[in-house]
């Protein structure tokens, strides 16, 4: 039961949390620092979550060559600056990883 609650609180939480600026009648504004400052938080969270995945194995840093992830992380930043498209970086890059992971 406690469980249910924290999620349904939760879920209120994240419910008005986007509520109150995506409702455009509601006369929350931001100034320009806060929305550009607000611009980072993806590209800190997407770090955050995949950083540890791409560099870390056994609680050790791995950089090496045979590092499946790292090169298919490199793979997709390089096919995004290239490309310019997410949905063909994205694709690409995940099979890249796959071939990675079978051949090393």
């Amino acid at each position: 039961m406690t469980i249910w609650l924290i999620i349904g609180g939760m879920t209120l939480i994240l419910f008005f949390n986007r509520y109150l600026f995506l409702e455009p009648r509601l006369p929350i504004r931001l100034n320009r620092g806060v929305r550009e400052f607000l611009g980072f938080a993806v590209p800190g969270m997407l770090t955050a979550i995949c950083g540890p995945i791409i560099f870390i194995k056994d609680h050790t840093l791995n950089l090496s060559p045979g590092n499946p992830y790292l090169l298919a992380g490199v793979c997709a930043v390089g096919l995004m600056l290239w490309s310019r498209n997410v949905l063909l970086s994205v694709a690409l890059s995940v099979a890249l990883f796959y071939l990675f992971r079978w051949w090393l």
